[in-house]
């Protein structure tokens, strides 16, 4: 599947803000909090804001997510960016930044998105 040009793996599937809400246990308004925060991250696909089902795993937000989020925001990347850039193939991890942050390769996702900052 792609996303404006970014190729989310065909596996990946995409949650309505509701359908994020139903998983995390939480309301519509604190899902929208979490976003506002930058702690998880929704794009507009077909005027519907959706996440990425594979950001949010065992009912809740990775663990890295919004430290990784926090990171490429202080480098300027908007919400788009910061997909593209979570969605990007990685030879070196290998995979996408965005697979590995549910993997033992997060703190190095990490590492990386602290680079990108400076």
């Amino acid at each position: 599947m792609t996303w404006q040009g970014v190729n989310v793996t065909e596996s990946a599937q995409w949650l309505t803000l509701p359908d994020v809400a139903e998983r995390l246990d939480l309301s519509i308004i604190k899902v929208n909090q979490l976003i506002k925060d930058g702690l998880l991250l929704a794009v507009s696909r077909n005027g519907v804001r959706q996440v990425p089902a594979e950001l949010v795993a065992n009912d809740t937000v990775l663990k890295h997510l919004p430290g990784i989020l926090t990171l490429l925001h202080d480098a300027g990347f908007n919400d788009e960016e910061a997909l593209r850039w979570l969605y990007t193939e990685d030879d070196t991890l290998p995979g996408t930044p965005a697979a590995a942050l549910g993997g033992d390769k997060a703190r190095e996702v990490k590492r990386r998105a602290q680079a990108v900052a400076f």
